[in-house]
């Protein structure tokens, strides 16, 4: 990045600062702050260790975000006794926000290659709503902020308080529980007496066993609707299923679907067990959350701040809603109103593609004057310098 291009948004991230009104976390005073200044050169340098009153020095929030226009702004998901103390020794941990971070990069399915910023984005949020279908559902948080890390994905913040002691081998369990991992259907399949018979049934009750019974039933309704070629060929699709287990899998979806419905994993025979694990591995890729582990599992992790603006897109890290959260477009809403309505002069070295706030802009190698909400996306993102204004 040219000077004059370093120099420019540095410029223009104050100016947002000046006008923006950005909100500290709760317990703003226990926590650690952190920031990336624009310095020149192709590496960063992070200025950590900050307490509340470091970054203050006795003024309002929005004067020392202004005061230091910091590309990137960071806080700490823990709380400590001294949030500045220089070492993480020395601060005193007390406990910790659990924080989930899904980055595009980091979905399956998804090349950042060949995949449009705005798809990534869509992407990101499927996983965002399984993930909250998670947090929300099962695990019945209440203190749930969702926010839009202003790059390629969201973070999801969670304060109940009796969550906030954990460990990082207990922040593990729950990434394990909400990504599915080492999921087989024996942890789903329990035993009960009927009649003084033992039988195998689904635990319906509840996570991901409710999740698992929930595709069986469909299957198995969706089968009843095809033709009988047509249902054998999808059952023997399916690993370690053969003509013989298909019929009677069948035979058990046509003429017994109260006991499907039930969960009851004998009326079809040893095939019903070898579906159960087909879809145990389905519906583990389809309904986990794929989020970013190290991030949970580090009870001293320095996250975004909301409402400040990301040093690597221009856009602003936005909290959002939950009932918002279904019409949210990140490239329109989290486009700061600073950025708006005036053209800058830009320069590419190669023609770039971008949709951004509602309209898809085709921009030429060379000079162009674009929307600044484009020119600083781009410049902030390595593939444009600033032109000279006119």
């Amino acid at each position: 990045m040219e000077k004059r291009t370093r120099e420019y948004l540095r410029g223009r991230f104050r100016d947002y600062y000046r006008g923006a009104d950005v909100s500290p976390p709760p317990d703003a005073n226990e926590r650690e702050w952190g920031y990336i200044p624009w310095t020149a050169g192709g590496g960063t340098t992070m200025v950590r260790h900050q307490s509340w009153l470091d970054l203050t020095q006795g003024a309002a929030f929005s004067d020392a975000l202004a005061r230091t226009a910091p590309r990137h702004a960071y806080f700490s998901a823990a709380r400590y006794d001294d949030p500045g103390a220089s070492t993480m020794g020395k601060k005193g941990w007390r406990d910790a926000d659990l924080v989930f971070d899904l980055d595009a990069d980091h979905l399956p399915g998804v090349d950042p290659e060949e995949t449009s910023y705005a798809e990534m984005l869509e992407a990101c949020k499927g996983a965002l709503e399984r993930l909250l279908s998670f947090l929300e559902g099962e695990f019945a948080f209440d203190e749930v902020t969702i926010v839009f890390s202003g790059g390629r994905g969201y973070h999801v913040h969670v304060r109940d308080e009796n969550v906030r002691g954990l460990e990082s081998d207990a922040r593990r369990e729950i990434v394990d529980y909400v990504r599915g991992i080492d999921l087989e259907a024996d942890d789903l399949i329990r035993r009960i007496s009927v009649e003084g018979a033992n039988q195998r049934v689904l635990a319906t009750g509840g996570g991901w066993g409710r999740r698992i019974h929930r595709a069986l039933v469909e299957f198995a309704d969706e089968l009843r609707a095809a033709d009988e070629t047509t249902a054998m060929e999808r059952l023997q699709e399916l690993d370690r299923i053969g003509e013989g287990r298909a019929k009677t899998v069948l035979g058990a979806f046509q003429h017994n679907p109260e006991a499907v419905r039930d969960g009851n994993l004998e009326a079809g025979g040893p095939g019903m067990r070898r579906l159960v694990e087909a879809l145990v591995a389905r519906e583990r890729a389809a309904q986990g959350a794929p989020i970013d582990e190290p991030v949970t599992t580090d009870t001293r992790r320095l996250i975004r701040l909301p409402g400040s603006l990301h040093g690597g897109t221009g856009l602003r890290v936005t909290p959002i809603p939950r009932e918002k959260l279904a019409s949210f477009d990140p490239l329109a809403d989290a486009v700061a109103e600073r950025f708006k309505g005036r053209e800058i002069s830009i320069l590419l070295e190669e023609e770039s593609v971008l949709e951004i706030d509602g309209e898809t802009y085709n921009i030429p190698a060379g000079e162009s004057y674009v929307p600044e909400a484009v020119g600083v996306f781009l410049m902030a993102g390595g593939d444009a310098e600033k032109g000279t204004e006119q």
